[in-house]
């Protein structure tokens, strides 16, 4: 009976550091994920970009909305000074 509840006790455990790092996973690092592939998206259909220096100004059209936005993009060496972003 006492290894039936030792293993028991183990199970409960190994539940309970499985459900922890779970959750700090989906409280701070999924966050982060998809705010990064969000701004991602923005920029890679970004247009009328102005660059200078290490970051450029774009506008990105929301379809759900039907606004347009301005956002902050990183230029890219591709980018180069007044494109298009298309």
């Amino acid at each position: 009976m006492k290894e039936a509840t030792g293993e028991l006790n183990m199970t409960v455990v190994t539940v309970v550091a499985i459900a922890a790092v779970a959750a700090f996973f989906y409280a701070f690092v999924w966050p982060a994920i998809q705010s990064s592939i969000e701004s991602n998206t923005m920029c890679a259909a970004a247009q009328n970009c102005k660059c200078s220096g290490d970051e450029c100004t774009c506008q990105y059209h929301d379809v759900e909305t039907d606004q347009w936005k301005d956002i902050t993009c990183p230029n890219n060496d591709t980018t180069g000074s007044d494109a298009t972003g298309a």
